[in-house]
């Protein structure tokens, strides 16, 4: 799988992150309905790696699941155990390219970013995105035009849309998204966000 040209094209990564494994589930399940085309399962979540592995089987060999919160090489081997097809880590993270799966790294400075790139990293988890905003990523862009940007943390709708008009190839967006839906909340405003984030990503007012 090319992580990167699939972010390109979905331009939207969502994160479930939860008490609740079995809501958690359905909310992978609910999100691949929808249309979102990528999910990370955080490993903070309940049973993460039982999520992963009833998500994998329900959805399918193709679909774009991976584990986040990827700490260390150990954490990505059982998340590769359990069916993540990628990896997305928190940080800077050694020991990932034996696994041989796309990794989606953490970094937040110019040098952050230069050490994920050696340490081979496919795209560059921009965190947290809060942190300096939209106007941080468009600066980013003039020293490393050739980096695939994907803006995580406090990213919600107004914010996705400046992120991916300044450069980014897609956004990763948890809460503003997920809500409570992975802790057993309404999966009906769980559908009603995404609407609204799909419109956003295809530049229509939501």
């Amino acid at each position: 799988m090319n992580l990167v040209e699939s972010l390109r094209a979905h331009r939207l990564l969502a994160i479930v992150r939860g008490k609740d494994p079995a809501a958690a589930l359905r909310t992978v399940r609910t999100l691949a309905a929808e249309g979102i085309a990528a999910v990370e399962v955080s490993l903070t979540t309940a049973d993460a790696l039982t999520v992963i592995r009833q998500a994998r089987t329900e959805l399918g060999p193709d679909a774009l699941l991976g584990a986040g919160t990827v700490r260390s090489a150990a954490d990505a081997e059982r998340a590769v155990d359990a069916g993540a097809s990628y990896l997305v880590t928190p940080a800077l993270v050694d020991g990932l390219e034996p696994y041989g799966i796309p990794v989606l790294m953490g970094a937040l400075t110019p040098t952050e970013i230069e050490l994920a790139l050696t340490r081979g990293a496919d795209a560059i988890k921009l965190f947290p995105g809060s942190f300096g905003g939209p106007g941080y990523l468009r600066a980013l862009r003039d020293p490393f035009p050739e980096v695939p940007f994907v803006p995580v943390g406090g990213v919600d709708a107004a914010a996705a849309r400046a992120y991916l008009d300044r450069g980014a190839i897609a956004v990763g967006v948890g809460s503003p998204l997920v809500g409570d839906a992975a802790d057993g909340g309404d999966v009906d405003e769980l559908r009603a966000r995404t609407a609204v984030f799909r419109k956003v990503i295809a530049g229509e007012t939501p």
